[in-house]
């Protein structure tokens, strides 16, 4: 499809690809935070009112981490 002078694509081939990836979802039903496992903090408290968290899944985009770097070795270990 065209706008002006800009296309839009409609195909399902630019879409993210979802994958099941599981999260924690506040168990506050008037709070709506989650949070993806890899990215929650050890304790599980919700980010935004402090209360427990529950496990689930969610059909997401795939996120890439970068590794975490290693620390650097001191010199005088050469």
């Amino acid at each position: 499809m065209k706008r002006g002078n800009i296309s839009v694509a409609t195909s399902e081939d630019d879409k993210p690809k979802l994958k099941a990836t599981k999260i924690f979802k506040c168990k506050n039903p008037d709070c709506k935070a989650w949070v993806r496992d890899e990215f929650a903090a050890s304790e599980q408290a919700c980010p935004i009112c402090k209360g427990p968290m529950l496990r689930s899944m969610r059909h997401l985009p795939a996120v890439q981490n970068k590794p975490k770097p290693q620390p650097r070795k001191p010199k005088s270990d050469y």
